[in-house]
């Protein structure tokens, strides 16, 4: 009797295994590793920009997202009109948000951060000076060496799969294409069996978007990319009840967690969903090209069960 009784919650107990192995073996079943990433951004809401593909890397294949993060963030009192009223501080004057929006803006990021499952933080805090085309001011503001150093650290006690940075167009902040220009340079102290490989990524605004051009950032090689080879994730790609639901929801979530900040959400405004966008570099060599497309296969294979 006393075994008779106990072999419903025995049977429960493997049934609840049996599921957990069962969707485990399925998140991670596109690839045969788990993909490590370290993502290298400028300020606390630019990882939004890979939010979908950094979501799928963690949930969904078991994989890790470490986030190095340049600045701290107190250039964007700019644009904290509105979040005055969130967190009751005269956010958007500059005296103000120069001292308390580096506090906040890590705050912000991790909670969006806990949405994509990023694992480790690893804050620089250079100076977020003002809005800059300038690459070269941003590196004449920057102590640059340490970061390097430090970068350089991280890579190699990490030993990570992928290097997600910022596409270094023209037209983009000067902090966001130092950011990249950091990594790259710590990255090549590596050695080529060590490194991992290097994307710069922005996005389209749906697939009538061509999206940005880019070859290389004038004056540092090693942002050049390989001319035909990028690699995407559709946020509008659909699943759940009736497929009514698509990765847009996910960056959503990101964005809204910097309540700081109002010009992300701006960028989420485009009916037509967005599209991430990565740009494979030369400086990877051909050697990576079938390693980041089975990757990014799996990217955009896994589903939620």
């Amino acid at each position: 009797m006393k075994n008779r009784s106990l072999r419903p919650i025995i049977t429960l107990i493997i049934l609840i295994f049996i599921k957990s192995v069962s969707a485990n073996v399925y998140a991670q079943s596109e690839l045969d590793y788990q993909p490590k990433v370290l993502l290298v951004t400028a300020h606390p809401d630019d990882d939004a920009l890979f939010s979908a593909t950094i979501f799928k890397t963690t949930k969904l294949l078991g994989g890790t997202v470490d986030l190095a993060l340049m600045t701290n963030g107190e250039g964007g009192y700019r644009y904290s009109t509105l979040g005055n009223y969130v967190y009751s501080l005269e956010l958007d004057k500059e005296e103000v948000g120069r001292a308390y929006l580096p506090g906040i803006r890590k705050k912000e990021l991790m909670a969006g951060g806990d949405v994509v499952g990023i694992r480790n933080y690893f804050f620089f805090d250079e100076p977020d000076f003002y809005y800059t085309l300038d690459v070269e001011e941003t590196l004449e503001n920057w102590n640059t060496e340490p970061v390097v150093n430090r970068l350089e650290e991280i890579m190699r006690e990490e030993d990570y799969d992928f290097l997600f940075l910022m596409l270094p167009f023209e037209g983009f902040h000067g902090h966001h294409k130092a950011s990249a220009v950091l990594a790259l340079q710590a990255m090549e102290r590596l050695p080529e069996a060590d490194r991992p490989i290097a994307l710069q990524a922005f996005v389209r605004r749906g697939a009538d978007d061509p999206g940005v051009e880019f070859s290389v950032l004038e004056g540092h090689p090693n942002t050049k990319v390989m001319e035909g080879v990028t690699f995407e994730f559709d946020r509008n790609q659909t699943f759940g009840y009736n497929d009514r639901l698509n990765y847009n929801i996910i960056a959503n979530w990101v964005i809204a967690e910097h309540k700081s900040q109002g010009t992300m959400q701006l960028l989420m405004q485009n009916s037509t969903g967005i599209i991430e966008q990565y740009w494979y570099l030369e400086i990877n060599g051909k050697g990576g090209i079938e390693k980041t497309s089975t990757y990014f296969e799996a990217v955009n294979a896994v589903q939620p069960d």
